[in-house]
């Protein structure tokens, strides 16, 4: 008898815990999604266009370009090394070897 009850009151332990938990997650509904995953909100006051306002981050050109630049400079070394590699057979990681 006594084992009945330790496994209808863990039972019941565990619906109400079930139940606690899953009811928080089905009540909030403070989001309003344009699509399903899409649930941003801007906080109130932050403007419709980031561009020119105080939000804007304003970066440099030539600070983005840097990127775009090296990533060239990676590619032409590795042309190189492996222009080097189908001529000798050995892998050489410093270009200035070459």
């Amino acid at each position: 008898m006594t084992t009945i009850l330790r496994i209808t009151g863990a039972a019941l332990a565990g619906a109400l815990a079930l139940a606690v938990t899953a009811g928080g997650a089905l009540a909030y509904d403070g989001t309003n999604c344009k699509a399903p995953g899409n649930c941003w909100e801007p906080k109130p006051g932050y403007p419709e266009k980031v561009a020119g306002s105080k939000y804007d981050p304003k970066h440099d050109p030539k600070e983005l370009a840097k990127q775009g630049d090296s990533m060239k400079e990676m590619e032409a070394r590795n042309a190189k090394r492996s222009e080097n590699f189908k001529k000798t057979g050995t892998w050489v990681y410093d270009v200035s070897k070459l």
